[in-house]
Formats: structure tokens, C-alpha cells, sequence
């Protein structure tokens, strides 16, 4: 059985699988220039779904915002799947894997974990988890789990 974080208890690891991780990945390698952003889902605990979605940020390529109404999608496709929102995704093309002050400040869901891809690494997988409430933010470790 996989250890997963559950929010309400504050488990300090999640497993997520090699192939969700390499799906992100890949969506961030697609647009190199620019933030891409999106929601995980859960089932049980469990990350489940990736639900990439459209940032319209001003600034693009230094920040996110999610597209509302493809939000609303996703966020119902979630409910029809019997899934739960288990994270908000997004890269940072040119910085590091850690939350920036507009990250922080713009965290709006205390249940949800925020996740971060850094695509200054030269191909290496640099992604690491947080839990942001209130301007706190905590890591969570982020372990990978084979595909089963």
C-alpha cells in the first residue's frame, strides 16, 4: 500500500507515479518559453489525472493563471470521475523548483498541493511539492512510484 499525503493529517510524502511525472514533464517541455499550469486529481489519496489547462497570465513566462472556464471543466470532469483535486501544477521555465512570492501569495487552496517543474536543469526531472496556506509554505517529499 502507497503512502500518500492526506491533507487533512499532514503526512510529510506523497507518491506520485513515473508516468504522471513524466506526463508533466513533457507538458512543460512542449513550452519552454512560458509557464504552463494545470490541476492533478486524486482518487482514494492517490494522484490519478493530470487536466492541463491554459495560462492566460499576463507574463506568461514568469507566472500563471489558470483559464477559468477550462478550470470549471476540469473541476467537473473530477466530480463525474469521482476524483478530488490533489494538486495545482505549474512550471517555471527559467527558476528554480520553489514557490516564488507571487506563487505564495496567490495560493488559493489550502486542500490542494501546489507542484512545480523547473525546466532550468538541462533535462533533468526537477520537481518538487508544496503545501502553501496562509503564506506558509512547507515541502512535502515527493517520492516516485513504478506504474502498477
Amino acid at each position: 500500500m502507497a503512502t500518500t499525503l492526506n491533507i487533512k493529517n499532514m503526512t510529510q510524502e506523497i507518491q506520485l507515479s513515473r508516468k504522471l511525472a513524466n506526463q508533466l514533464l513533457h507538458i512543460a517541455q512542449v513550452s519552454p518559453d512560458k509557464e504552463v499550469c494545470g490541476l492533478i486529481s486524486s482518487k482514494n489519496d492517490l494522484a490519478q489525472n493530470c487536466y492541463p489547462i491554459l495560462n492566460i497570465a499576463e507574463h506568461p513566462e514568469t507566472q500563471f493563471l489558470l483559464d477559468t472556464q477550462q478550470q470549471i471543466t476540469a473541476m467537473a470532469k473530477m466530480r463525474d470521475n469521482g476524483e478530488e483535486l490533489f494538486a495545482i501544477y505549474h512550471s517555471h521555465p527559467t527558476a528554480p523548483a520553489q514557490p516564488s512570492t507571487t506563487d505564495i501569495n496567490l495560493a488559493n487552496y489550502p486542500n490542494a498541493l501546489t507542484l512545480i517543474i523547473s525546466l532550468n536543469t538541462k533535462g533533468v526531472l526537477d520537481m518538487h511539492c508544496f503545501k502553501i496556506i496562509n503564506n506558509s509554505v512547507t515541502e512535502i517529499a515527493l517520492v516516485m512510484r513504478d506504474d502498477t
